[in-house]
């Protein structure tokens, strides 16, 4: 493969929007393998609420990452970059082309620009701000942000505690604000990247996400998600489609109204994956129903 561009062929786009097919099309049509940048479909025991591909899928086209940790294991877009670079590099050895799927937003980053840098702070100010949350909520971080990082508070998910906290233990540790910290620096990849997006209207986004999830439930999420009742509080499952049923489970709410919550934050969590994608910049866009000779003409006419 030596003196020819290697080439990165990322789908993305919101959940339930068809990057499974789509990928695993491209993967056939330039006979090649995939890597999941679905950082929920890493974990081994959650299958059905994270839409994993069926094993149909997965004995058609050799997949990487899916089932590769457990919800046990530590795992960030860090620990992403430095595994998938290295994964990478051997298959480039063999494909001109490999495909990446998924719709974690940051994960891509992390694959094809790299991540931005920040200093290590004390861990005790992380326990500080966790306890924090449990005792004075949501609100609390989102104020603290908003004082100490106000150019942060407006791209960040606001209902995202994890995200705030990552934050603010950069602010109070370092006496600067987080967003100080990152670059619009790139860091340079032996590879050349191409984007693909798949775009549909709003409306038949959310009918095509209420269905899944009727579609998650009569595989079983909710046994799948009592399977996991005992390990809540691990970061892993603080997801859409697993949350939701442990508040039925502690009784806060009804079997009804999980689902109902289910359905509204997966379309939230697709609303919030559209204003990500759409901040990038560098995707092509295509309209679905997809047709797919157009996706191919498009990557022949800039890979050959």
């Amino acid at each position: 493969m030596s003196g020819k561009k290697r080439y990165l062929i990322i789908v993305c786009g919101p959940t339930a929007s068809g990057k499974t097919s789509l990928a695993i099309h491209l993967a056939q049509q330039y006979a090649t393998e995939i890597l999941s940048s679905d950082s929920r479909q890493f974990f081994k025991e959650m299958n059905i609420g994270t839409a994993k591909p069926s094993a149909e899928e997965l004995a058609v086209v050799k997949h990487h990452f899916i089932n590769s940790l457990s919800i046990h294991t530590v795992y960030n877009a860090g620990d992403f970059e430095r595994e998938g670079l290295k994964l990478l590099a051997q298959l480039f050895l063999q494909h001109r082309v490999v495909i990446m799927a998924g719709g974690s937003g940051l994960y891509i980053k992390a694959i094809c620009e790299g991540l931005n840098s920040y200093p290590e702070v004390s861990p005790s100010i992380r326990r500080q701000l966790n306890l924090a949350f449990q005792h004075k909520g949501l609100a609390y971080l989102q104020e603290e942000l908003l004082k100490l990082d106000p150019v942060y508070y407006k791209q960040v998910d606001t209902n995202n505690h994890r995200r705030m906290i990552r934050a603010l233990e950069i602010c109070k540790g370092t006496g600067r604000a987080f967003s100080s910290f990152q670059t619009q620096n790139k860091t340079e990849r032996d590879f050349e990247v191409i984007k693909l997006g798949i775009f549909w209207e709003r409306w038949q986004l959310y009918q095509g996400i209420n269905e899944r999830v009727d579609t998650m439930l009569s595989q079983g999420l909710e046994q799948e998600a009592r399977t996991l009742y005992a390990y809540r509080r691990l970061n892993a499952l603080q997801t859409v489609g697993y949350k939701e049923f442990f508040a039925y489970f502690d009784g806060v709410t009804s079997k009804e109204k999980a689902i109902e919550r289910i359905k509204r934050n997966s379309r939230r969590y697709a609303k919030r994956q559209m204003t990500w994608f759409n901040k990038q910049g560098d995707i092509k866009w295509f309209k679905a129903p997809l047709d797919l000779s157009a996706v191919v003409d498009y990557l022949n006419a800039t890979i050959y």
